[in-house]
C-alpha cells in the first residue's frame, strides 16, 4: 500500500520527527533515525504488501498480558495491515528502533502523531523498547537475536499452508553477536524458506560504541554466505540500491540484504557524539540548544521551539 508522499520525503520526515521528538524530550534514538530512515521508508511504502492498518489511529492503552483475565489482547502488529494468506508479514527486530518506527508509521499514515506524545509514558502501549503490544509489533525481539529465527518459523508455516505473502525482518548488525541469529539462517536454508528475506542495518554501532570494540563480526555478507543465505549488500541510504537489492533473486534460500549505513546521515553536527551514539540525552541545556540549531539547518526545518522553564 504506496503512500503518496515519495519514499525519499517519508525518510526525511522519520528524520525530522524523531529530532524534534528527541529534542523536546531530552533524549532520544537519533542515531537510529539517521541509519534507518530509508530502510524503513522503503520497507513501508513500497517493499511490501502489507495491506491497510487494522489498528486505531490512537493507540490504545496497555491492557496488560495475555491472559484467561484479558481476552481481549492484542499485539501492535495489526498498524502493519491485515493477517491472512496473501499479505506480507514484517517484524522489527532491534526494538530499540521503535521511535524511529512510530515516526515511520504515522509519516505512511498508519498512526496519529498524538501516538508518539505517549511515547514511553506510563499506561501506554507506545513502549521506549518496542514490545509485542506496541504499534507495529508483532513479537518482543529485543536485541537479543530473536527476530530472524521467530519470523523463519513463520515463514516455514506460511509457506506448507500455500501462502502467497512474504516474511520480512528489519534487523540490526548488532544481531550477528547473537548465536541463535545464525541457527535460524542456516535452519532457513536447509528448509529452503525461501519466502523470508531481512534488511540489515549495518551501522556498525551499538549501545557500548563501536560494535567492533564490543565484539569483533568480521565479514558478515561471507559469514552468511556460509551459513545459505543469498546476500545483497547496499548503501543504506542509496533508494534505488534499496530496490534493486531486495528484488534479488533467491530460490530456496533466504535473502539478507545488509544495508551499510552512516550512523549521522542527515545529521552530522552528531560527530560530536561518536562513537557513543546509542541513545543521546543532552549534556547541559547550552548543548541541547547548540544541537537544535545546528541539526534542524542540516535538516533544512525550523528549530524546535522548546517551552521556557
Amino acid at each position: 500500500m504506496r503512500n503518496e508522499k515519495s519514499t525519499e520525503a517519508i525518510a526525511h520526515a522519520i528524520r525530522s520527527r524523531v529530532f524534534e521528538h528527541t529534542i523536546r524530550n531530552n533524549g532520544g534514538y537519533l542515531s537510529q533515525a539517521c541509519s534507518a530512515a530509508e530502510a524503513l521508508a522503503f520497507l513501508y511504502n513500497e517493499g511490501l504488501n502489507l495491506g491497510p492498518s487494522t489498528m486505531p489511529m490512537i493507540p490504545p492503552p496497555f491492557t496488560g498480558v495475555p491472559s484467561a483475565q484479558n481476552p481481549d489482547y492484542v499485539t501492535g502488529a495489526g498498524y502493519n495491515g491485515p493477517f491472512d494468506a496473501v499479505h506480507d508479514r514484517l517484524f522489527i527486530a532491534p526494538a530499540h528502533y521503535a521511535l524511529v518506527a512510530y515516526a515511520c508509521l504515522i509519516e505512511v499514515g498508519r498512526m496519529a502523531p498524538e501516538g508518539l506524545e505517549m511515547f514511553n509514558q506510563d499506561g501506554t502501549s507506545v513502549e521506549m523498547i518496542g514490545a509485542e503490544h506496541s504499534p507495529g509489533m508483532e513479537v518482543h525481539n529485543g536485541t537479543l537475536g530473536i527476530g530472524f529465527s521467530t519470523a523463519s518459523g513463520l515463514a516455514w508455516g506460511r509457506k506448507r499452508l500455500g501462502h502467497t505473502g512474504r516474511v520480512c525482518v528489519f534487523m540490526s548488525d548488532g544481531e550477528v553477536q547473537e548465536g541463535q541469529t545464525w541457527e535460524a539462517v542456516q535452519a532457513a536454508a536447509h528448509h529452503r524458506i525461501d519466502n523470508l528475506w531481512a534488511i540489515m542495518d549495518v551501522n556498525r554501532q551499538q549501545c557500548d560504541g563501536a560494535m567492533d570494540d564490543v565484539m569483533t563480526v568480521g565479514d558478515i555478507a561471507t559469514k552468511l554466505r556460509d551459513f545459505g543465505a543469498v546476500v545483497a549488500e547496499v548503501d543504506a541510504h542509496d533508494l534505488l540500491g534499496l530496490r534493486a537489492a531486495a528484488a534479488t533473486p533467491h530460490p530456496g534460500r533466504p535473502l539478507i540484504v545488509l544495508a551499510h549505513s552512516r550512523p549521522t546521515q542527515g545529521m552530522e553536527s552528531l560527530m560530536s557524539r561518536f562513537p557513543k551514539l546509542h541513545y543521546v540525552r543532552f549534556k547541559s541545556e547550552e548543548e541541547r540548544a547548540r544541537i537544535n540549531l545546528e541539526i534542524a539547518a542540516e535538516l533544512g526545518i525550523p528549530p524546535v521551539v522548546l517551552e521556557a522553564h
